[in-house]
């Protein structure tokens, strides 16, 4: 069997660990990432397989499916999903502090609450 790389995508430190401690007892590599924006930039890197927990919050699967396809040119994100991905990262930056996220994006508590809101994000 040959060898395959890996990538294994979790926010949970135990499930990861298990999984990529799995692959290594095999012939297989694993790296093993946290966000799925750091999946992203390791997809370019020749891996042969993707372990992923859908159930990651900021998960974009039009950017997952983008990065994955074959085709070099593929159709930039909405100004939405750009939006919306940064909202969260902003938001996980700040550990879900709306005032602070607010002012580094340089809008008002209330625009980041509806935008928030509009984007589904109260619960992550």
């Amino acid at each position: 069997m040959n060898s395959l790389q890996i990538l294994v995508v979790s926010r949970d430190p135990e499930r990861r660990d298990d999984l990529a401690g799995l692959l290594h007892r095999g012939p297989h590599r694993s790296i093993a990432v946290t966000e799925p924006a750091a999946a992203l930039e390791r997809i370019d890197q020749g891996i042969d397989a993707i372990l992923l927990d859908l159930a990651l919050p900021e998960l974009d699967m039009s950017a997952l499916r983008r990065a994955l396809s074959s085709s070099e040119m593929s159709e930039p994100d909405s100004l939405e999903a750009a939006e919306r991905r940064h909202l969260s990262l902003v938001l996980r930056h700040t550990s879900g502090n709306k005032r602070k996220a607010a002012h580094i994006l340089g809008i008002s508590r209330s625009t980041l609450l509806n935008k928030v809101r509009k984007y589904g994000l109260e619960a992550r």
